[in-house]
């Protein structure tokens, strides 16, 4: 059975971020009382960008223990890994260099690879090495942050493109309509199995996208990549300011 949406409004992206950062924290506490460690995927963007800042300042840098957590990314573009485009640097840069966290806790994509295929396969055995898991399920991540596009994608999974129906691989190379055009992202496999996928979006552009996502009433819409994030066991939770929530039917 698919998680049902737990949605949460806040005023503007600095109070989802702050929120998203607290929920987080309870996320990782959690994970690591069950099992030790917290292993979570990262993303890129404007808004996740405040949310790693809220992490890494003083109101909730030292309540958690750092040391603990496991870094994956959802996606990558296929950009050196100091390119301002690349989602390791903007993570670099506004979270693990701010708290501290040692190279071997993060797992980068390997996004300046010449063969991004070979590339995606060597960051899925990383992860099933990481979470121990066997080759004929997919790997499953305490937390998976994602953001959303106005055209409804998410992570670099992009409406039409072959990839949404491959339920084989956890990683894979794909293509984007956006610069850069080549990609390294998570599959909805990998998605759809993880305890927690957490979708923060912000801003009066996403607002359509956001009602179409949440609120569907066409089969296009359905079919949207961020439609099909239903994670099979785990929660899918939705944090949003006021303005990307404007079109929903509880506003």
């Amino acid at each position: 059975m698919s998680a049902v949406p737990e949605i949460r409004i806040h005023s503007d992206s600095q109070a989802v971020a702050e929120a998203a950062a607290e929920f987080i924290l309870e996320v990782g506490r959690e994970a690591v009382r069950a099992k030790g460690r917290f292993v979570l995927a990262l993303s890129g963007g404007t808004t996740p960008e405040i949310l790693y800042r809220a992490l890494a300042s003083p109101a909730f840098a030292d309540r958690f223990d750092w040391s603990k957590a496991i870094f994956f990314f959802s996606d990558e573009r296929c950009v050196p890994p100091n390119d301002p485009r690349s989602n390791y640097a903007l993570a670099g840069k506004t979270l693990f260099t701010p708290l501290n966290i040692p190279s071997s806790q993060v797992y980068r994509m390997a996004g300046e690879s010449s063969d991004p295929q070979a590339a995606a396969s060597e960051y899925e055995q990383q992860l099933r090495l990481a979470t121990k898991t066997a080759p004929s399920v997919p790997p499953s991540l305490d937390l998976i942050l994602l953001g959303l596009g106005e055209d409804g994608h998410t992570a670099s999974l992009f409406p039409g493109t072959p990839i949404l129906r491959d339920y084989r691989r956890a990683i894979a190379a794909t293509q984007s309509p956006k610069d850069p055009p080549h990609r390294l992202t998570m599959t909805l496999a990998a998605i759809n199995r993880a305890s927690v996928v957490l979708f923060l979006t912000t801003g009066s552009g996403k607002a359509e996208v956001v009602r179409a996502i949440l609120d569907p009433k066409t089969e296009a819409e359905r079919q949207f990549p961020a439609s099909l994030v239903m994670p099979e066991e785990g929660r899918l939770v939705w944090f949003l300011d006021q303005a990307a929530a404007a079109k929903l039917p509880m506003q």
